[in-house]
């Protein structure tokens, strides 16, 4: 499975790709100097890094996502709970709400989503 992490920076990076792609990569280069006060260098350099991790690709010009913003957030957050909480989703709940008392509506979207799991994913 490719290395999923961001630092701060590259998760800035990431979501310019984002909510953007495919971007041409000129137009990228130009979009970090404006956001980061980059040099062309320096995006080409975190952009293949992030590349080589499986995250995006940078072809003929064009960048695109080879993993989705919902898949890198799904893996950061299964990571998460796997490395702190052992996997054990309940302990993360717990620990999460910090003994506060969720709303009705929380409650529902919670209930909701059990069923839907329940039921297989649906």
């Amino acid at each position: 499975m490719p290395e999923y992490h961001l630092g701060e920076i590259e998760a800035r990076f990431a979501d310019l790709i984002w909510d953007r792609q495919p971007i041409p990569s000129g137009q990228l280069v130009a979009l970090c100097q404006q956001q980061f006060q980059w040099k062309k260098s320096t995006t080409y350099t975190v952009l293949r890094r992030l590349c080589q991790r499986g995250l995006f690709e940078n072809k003929d010009g064009q960048v695109r996502a080879l993993v989705s913003r919902e898949q890198y957030l799904t893996a950061r957050s299964t990571d998460f709970v796997d490395s702190t909480f052992g996997g054990s989703l309940p302990r993360f709940l717990t620990a999460f709400t910090g003994g506060k008392r969720l709303s009705e509506e929380e409650l529902t979207q919670l209930t909701a989503l059990i069923e839907r799991h329940r039921r297989g994913g649906e």
